[in-house]
C-alpha cells in the first residue's frame, strides 16, 4: 500500500543529454583516442618516407650513372671502319672497375648487342676476369663485435614486399634479364626496385651514347642500405612516440579511475551499506565541486535516499494516526457492546446499539478516506497529465452546487473568473476537482445560512491563483497550518460528531503540491474564511 507522504523532495531538471556536450564524455574521448591517432599518424608518415628515400636514391643514382655513362661514352668507345661505334671492353672494365668503388654501387655495361661488356664486380687478370663478391667485415673477438653485427643487421633489414619483383643473379648476364637495361638499350632512361632477403635492390639504366648513337647500356645497382636505415630511423622514432603516447594514456588511465571509478566505487559502496544497513548512520558521499555526471550522481542517490528516510518515517507516523484514528471508535464500540450485553432495558440498548452503528459508519468513512488518500501518490505518479481549464471547472462547480442543493443552508454560490481566459494547467482534472470540492465542502460547512461563498482565480505572474472564500467563524491564527494535518479536525458545534475524518485538507495539499503548487489558509479581513491554491500556468496558455 502506498502511504501518502507529506514531503515534497524538489524536483531536479536534468538537461537532455547530448554525447559532445558531456564533460565525461569529451574526457573519455581525448584519453582513448590519443594513442591511435598518433600510431596512425605515424604509419602514414613512414610510408610516404619510405617512398621519399627511394626516390631520393633514385634520383642520385640515376645521376652518378649518366656521370658513368658520359665517361664511358667519351673513353671507351673507339670508331671503326665506315663509321661503326664500338665499345672496348678492357677500357670499359677498368673505368667501370675505379668508378664504381668510391661510390659502393655495382656497374654492369652492356654491348649494343645485349652482353656483357663490363662488371664492376669482376678483375681482368692473366687468366680471364675475377668475380668478387662482397663479404661483411670479419666479427673480431668478443661480445661487442657480435653485438654490432646484430646491430647492423637489425638496422638495414626491411620487411619483404610482396608486390615487388625479386631480385635474381644470372651466371650468364645479358641485358634482357634486365627489363631497365632494355630501354636503355631503346634510348629511354629506365629505374626499378626489386626485393631480395632483408632488403632492396635499387637499380637505374641509362644508354652509352656517342655522337647521338647509343653504343651500350650502363646500369647502376644499389642496396637499400641506407634507406633502411632510415626506415629504421623512422621506426625508433614512431616507437619512442607510442612510448610516449602508451605512457600517458596509462597515467591519464589512472586518472580516469580516480575521478570516475573510485567516486562511482564509493557510492556504489554507501549505497550498499544504506541497503543492508540500519538507523542512518550510513551517509551518501557528495560531491560538491563536481560540475558532471558523477556530480549529478552523487545529489541524486543523496536526495532520493533523504526522500526514502523521510518516506519511511511518514509512514511511521501515518501508521500511528492511523491505529489512534480507528482505537477510538473500537474501544466505543466495544464498550457499547458489552455494556448491551448487560442491559435489559431496550430503550438503553436501542442508544447503544445507536451508538454502535454511529460508530461502525464513522469506521467506515475513516478507512475510505484512508484508502483514497493511500491511492494518490500511486496515481499520481501513474496517469498522464493533461491540459486543465481553471475557469471552466469553477464555473462548472458552481452550477452544480447551484442546481443540487448539496448544502441545506441556502446558500450563495458566486464565481468570479477572467472573461477570455480559460487559465490553463497541466494536471489531473479529477484530483484538482477532489481539492477544490474540499475546499468548497469545508466552507460550507462553516458558513451561516444564507451565506456567500466565493470562487475566483486570475493570472499571477506565471501562476493561476484560486481563491475560496466563506462567511464563517474564519480560523484561529494559530490553526492555519495544523488545519492541513491528517486527522487534524476541528468542526462546528451544530455538526454530528465523526462526519469527517480530518484527512480532506491533508490530501488536498498532497495533490496541490504533487502538481508543484501550494495552498494555505488565511482569515479575511471582514470575516470568514479564504483558501488560497496556486498553480503553475501551463507553458503554451
Amino acid at each position: 500500500m502506498t502511504i501518502p507522504s507529506e514531503f515534497a523532495p524538489p524536483r531536479r531538471r536534468f538537461r537532455r543529454w547530448r554525447p559532445l556536450s558531456s564533460p565525461l564524455t569529451r574526457r573519455i574521448l581525448a584519453v582513448n583516442l590519443v594513442a591511435p591517432i598518433l600510431l596512425v599518424a605515424g604509419l602514414f608518415y613512414m610510408d610516404r618516407y619510405k617512398q621519399g628515400l627511394i626516390l631520393g636514391e633514385l634520383a642520385g643514382l640515376t645521376t652518378q650513372a649518366e656521370m658513368v655513362a658520359g665517361a664511358v661514352g667519351e673513353g671507351a668507345v673507339s670508331e671503326q671502319a665506315l663509321g661503326f661505334l664500338e665499345l672496348n671492353p678492357d677500357l670499359a672494365q677498368q673505368m667501370v672497375r675505379r668508378l664504381a668503388e668510391p661510390a659502393k654501387v655495382r656497374i654492369r655495361l652492356f654491348d649494343a648487342v645485349g652482353g656483357l661488356a663490363a662488371d664492376s664486380r669482376q678483375l681482368l687478370s692473366v687468366k680471364g676476369n675475377i668475380l668478387i663478391e662482397e663479404l661483411p667485415p670479419p666479427a673480431g673477438p668478443g661480445w661487442r663485435a657480435h653485438l654490432g653485427q646484430w646491430w647492423e643487421a637489425v638496422t638495414t633489414w626491411m620487411p619483404k614486399d610482396p608486390t615487388l619483383s625479386p631480385h635474381r643473379e644470372h651466371a650468364d648476364d645479358r641485358a634482357e634479364h634486365w627489363p631497365e637495361a632494355m630501354a636503355a638499350l631503346a634510348g629511354r632512361k629506365s629505374t626499378a626496385v626489386r626485393s631480395r632477403a632483408g632488403g632492396l635492390v635499387l637499380s637505374v639504366a641509362v644508354p652509352v651514347q656517342r655522337y647521338k648513337q647509343v653504343v651500350g647500356a650502363l646500369v647502376v645497382q644499389a642496396d637499400g642500405r641506407n634507406v633502411a636505415k632510415s626506415l629504421f630511423q623512422v621506426r625508433v622514432n614512431i616507437l619512442q612516440i607510442f612510448v610516449a603516447a602508451l605512457t600517458l594514456t596509462v597515467a591519464l588511465s589512472f586518472y580516469m579511475a580516480g575521478t570516475i571509478a573510485r567516486p562511482i566505487r564509493r557510492l556504489a559502496l554507501a549505497a550498499e551499506q544504506v541497503r543492508h544497513g540500519h538507523g542512518r548512520r550510513h551517509r551518501i558521499p557528495d560531491f560538491p565541486a563536481r560540475r558532471d555526471e558523477i556530480g549529478e550522481l552523487s545529489r541524486a542517490l543523496k536526495e532520493m535516499t533523504e526522500a526514502l528516510w523521510n518516506r519511511m518515517d511518514a509512514i511511521e507516523r501515518f501508521a500511528a494516526d492511523v491505529a489512534h484514528e480507528i482505537k477510538n471508535p473500537l474501544t466505543s464500540v466495544r464498550s457499547a457492546v458489552e455494556t448491551a450485553a448487560r442491559l435489559t432495558d431496550p430503550e438503553k440498548q436501542r442508544k447503544l446499539l445507536a451508538i454502535v452503528q454511529d460508530d461502525v459508519e464513522r469506521l467506515n468513512r475513516l478507512i475510505t478516506d484512508i484508502s483514497d488518500a493511500s491511492r494518490i501518490d500511486a496515481e499520481l505518479s501513474r496517469a498522464e497529465n493533461e491540459p486543465v481549464a481553471v475557469a471552466a471547472m469553477l464555473e462548472t462547480l458552481c452550477d452544480i452546487y447551484r442546481s443540487t442543493g448539496e448544502d441545506e443552508g441556502g446558500l450563495d454560490y458566486r464565481v468570479r473568473v477572467p472573461a477570455n481566459d480559460p487559465l490553463v494547467v497541466v494536471g489531473i482534472e479529477g484530483r484538482l476537482v477532489q481539492v477544490l470540492r474540499n475546499l468548497i465542502g469545508n466552507a460550507a460547512s462553516f458558513s451561516p445560512p444564507g451565506g456567500v461563498i466565493s470562487l475566483s482565480a486570475w493570472r499571477e505572474g506565471a501562476s493561476v491563483r484560486i481563491q475560496v472564500e466563506d462567511d464563517g467563524p474564519g480560523i484561529p491564527d494559530n490553526k492555519l497550518e495544523a488545519i492541513f494535518d491528517r486527522f487534524y479536525s476541528e468542526r462546528p458545534s451544530s455538526e454530528k460528531f465523526g462526519t469527517h475524518s480530518g484527512l480532506g485538507l491533508s490530501i488536498s495539499k498532497q495533490i496541490v503540491q504533487a502538481h508543484g503548487g501550494r495552498i494555505w489558509a488565511e482569515n479575511r479581513p471582514q470575516g470568514g474564511a479564504r483558501f488560497v491554491v496556486v498553480l503553475p500556468l501551463a507553458r503554451d496558455a
